[in-house]
């Protein structure tokens, strides 16, 4: 039996190429209005949302300028075209490339698309030719961040029924209680069973940030006064989360002025421009073995 016969070389070559995937980008939220709190938003919120202002030539006609990005949506859509006309998108959702922005400008472009009442229940692909947040949203857009204390905000005035409502009901049965405090951007307190933290996610690349939480902590200034201690941070999306652990007895306004102040040695420490000591190499050291990386 003879050899099966190729495919002409032309008709080969004419098969069209594959689409190039997306590449990681450590900081995908860089270059939008307040970065910090888009990676507070899509990290470590539980319900918050802000309006953005789409660029013209992203809007389908008849759909809306505007848009809510929130933390999650009901059954953990990407993103949802409400009854009401509203578009709403997911951050903590998930996401299908190493770029996060254009993850969610994918979501907000398919909600967009998308007839009232349909929410979007996969990611759309996502490729290196596919839009980012950062040619999407209009270049005046704001992005003021605003946090609840359950998830209403999913249907506003509108009634869900079925899985979505038991999605809803679980949703606001499991939420934590958090403020957001006025010492310095995104940084917000949690109380999470008996105990008390802050989070702050830090506008810097994470070298300089962890080199200097080193010197801070080899110098004993770490920590927000007396009962608080840093627990360590993460990182994600490019940046550092420092977490404390604080007095449980305590409410967050309690601890302003000492944020204030620690972001005054933190601003020193990051401006030095001295190689780090012995000890705060190892301090550094330490820091790193208690990092942990999200997403």
């Amino acid at each position: 039996m003879g050899k099966a016969s190729r495919r002409p070389r032309a008709e080969r070559a004419s098969r069209p190429a594959r689409p190039k995937p997306a590449s990681f980008e450590p900081r995908p939220f860089q270059g939008l209005p307040n970065e910090t709190d888009w990676v507070a938003m899509r990290e470590i919120l539980p319900a918050a949302t802000a309006v953005v202002t789409i660029a013209p030539e992203h809007v389908p006609d008849g759909a809306p300028s505007v848009a809510t990005v929130a933390t999650v949506l009901p059954m953990a859509w990407p993103a949802l075209h409400r009854a009401d006309g509203a578009v709403l998108v997911g951050t903590q959702s998930g996401g299908t490339s190493g770029d996060a922005s254009r993850d969610l400008a994918a979501q907000l472009l398919a909600a967009l698309a998308a007839d009232q009442g349909v929410p979007i229940t996969a990611i759309p692909p996502v490729t290196a030719d596919s839009p980012r947040l950062q040619d999407v949203l209009a270049p005046d857009s704001t992005f003021e961040l605003t946090l609840h204390e359950g998830f209403d905000f999913w249907v506003d005035d509108q009634e869900l029924e079925g899985d979505a409502k038991e999605s809803l009901e679980r949703a606001n049965a499991s939420i934590v209680p958090t403020v957001a405090l006025d010492a310095l951007p995104s940084a917000y307190w949690v109380r999470i069973g008996e105990r008390a933290h802050i989070r702050l996610v830090l506008p810097d690349d994470e070298d300089p940030a962890t080199d200097a939480l080193a010197r801070l902590h080899a110098a004993g200034e770490d920590g927000l006064g007396d009962g608080t201690r840093l627990l360590g941070a993460f990182r994600t999306s490019g940046l550092l989360v420092p977490v404390w652990d604080l007095d449980p007895t305590l409410e967050a306004a309690d601890h302003e002025d000492a944020l204030g102040a620690w972001g005054t040695r933190y601003a020193a420490a990051l401006a030095s421009t001295e190689p780090l000591t012995a000890d705060e190499r190892r301090a550094r050291a330490g820091l790193l073995s208690r990092q942990v990386t999200l997403r």
